[in-house]
């Protein structure tokens, strides 16, 4: 597909996809025969992940880590899964941290709904 329809498919710009092949994230995007980008279905996926990533607050550092060691090949699954891990841990702590604010703000409306705050 082409990068219009690509960029709408997947949720970015066709200047966020520009520039995630300028540094790496992106990589072998084939050409037709004029020169434009096309897209397939691999390139989906692998974008949506990113995306996925990047919404769980993966440092770009860390998403551009992984993608050095994803094109590497088989070699580097360990290192990717580590990788992984380790940001799941990050991610549950964040959860557990957001839940924390959560109740405190359900405990305060709740102050305001009992008229015990003015």
């Amino acid at each position: 597909m082409n990068m219009k329809v690509f960029a709408s498919l997947v949720g970015l710009s066709e200047h966020t996809l520009r520039y995630y092949e300028k540094i790496g994230l992106l990589k072998n995007v084939q050409r037709n025969n004029s020169g434009h980008r096309v897209y397939t279905e691999k390139d989906q996926k692998w974008v949506e992940f990113v995306i996925r990533l990047k919404e769980t607050a993966m440092p770009l550092e860390d998403i551009l880590e992984y993608a050095r060691l994803r094109e590497k090949g088989n070699s580097t699954v360990l290192e990717r899964q580590a990788l992984l891990e380790q940001h799941q841990q990050t991610l549950i702590a964040h959860i557990e941290q957001q839940k924390s604010h959560l109740l405190a703000l359900e405990n305060k409306i709740e102050l305001y709904k009992d008229g015990k705050v003015y």
